[in-house]
């Protein structure tokens, strides 16, 4: 284990290809529960809390999206998992093209959610820093109530949203906040990313421009998009079951890979 890695709590559902489920921020891995009895008998889903997050170690510092990374091979290690599909969602998105990037042989396939390539801009960046200082300060309410506006129209959908938040620790926030503030660019990078990929998106999300999500659709050399209309920045809340079909075809292809590469 390296010096910046922590052992993340995670729960398991099915048997077969190794899918592995990365939240979004400020969340847990209760984010994807929807999914769960949708895909479970068709993969074998393991949905961990990223550092700070639910019931895993909360470190002080920043959490930088390769750290974060090295949690989920350090899981990986943990469970004898040698290759998986990672799915990851916002700040999940990013910590798995941190993973595609430093550790690409152990990656079999990849959606990205709601997410970006893009690095923040200095605007950006600014609010990220400024929010982590108000959350030192102040703590995580005003953080959560002003990020609900902008997650989903979905008035059903907010309490489990609130609640979920508001479990966050703020020294995590912090980590997190800070952590993504300072995340690379992963534009160029998309091109060697040679695994089946999708990257879905809502059409309606307000925290993450669609086009960036054809952009990437564009660049991964073994991508589609999928564009669910009238979901914001949680689609697997929104709409669990056309988030579902749109991971099927990613989980049947590297299903397929992985019985290939067996059988040489």
């Amino acid at each position: 284990m390296t010096l910046n890695s922590v052992e993340l709590y995670h729960e398991e559902f099915g048997q077969g290809t190794p899918v592995i489920f990365l939240h979004g921020f400020p969340f847990d891995h209760t984010l994807w529960q929807p999914l769960v009895p949708l895909l479970q008998k068709e993969a074998r889903l393991l949905l961990p809390d990223l550092r700070g997050a639910g019931q895993s170690p909360v470190p002080e510092g920043v959490y930088s999206m390769r750290d974060m990374a090295e949690d989920v091979v350090r899981l990986m290690d943990r469970l004898g998992i040698e290759k998986a599909v990672l799915v990851g969602h916002s700040m999940g998105g990013y910590i798995s093209l941190a993973f595609a990037h430093a550790y690409l042989s152990r990656l079999s396939g990849l959606a990205l959610v709601s997410t970006q390539s893009a690095a923040d801009l200095s605007e950006k960046r600014q609010s990220r820093l400024k929010s982590a200082a108000s959350v030192k300060r102040y703590g995580i309410k005003k953080l959560v109530e002003g990020m609900l506006l902008k997650l989903t129209t979905r008035e059903a959908v907010i309490p489990g949203l609130r609640t979920m938040m508001m479990r966050s620790a703020p020294v995590a926030v912090v980590g997190a906040l800070k952590g993504m503030a300072e995340r690379a660019d992963m534009t160029d990078a998309l091109a060697q990313i040679a695994v089946p990929s999708v990257v879905i998106a809502g059409t309606d999300d307000q925290i993450i421009p669609l086009e960036q999500a054809r952009t990437m659709a564009q660049l991964l050399p073994m991508s589609w998009g999928v564009e669910i209309a009238g979901t914001g920045h949680v689609p697997m809340l929104e709409e669990p079951q056309q988030v579902a079909e749109a991971l099927r075809p990613l989980l049947q292809r590297a299903a397929q890979n992985h019985k290939a590469e067996k059988a040489d």
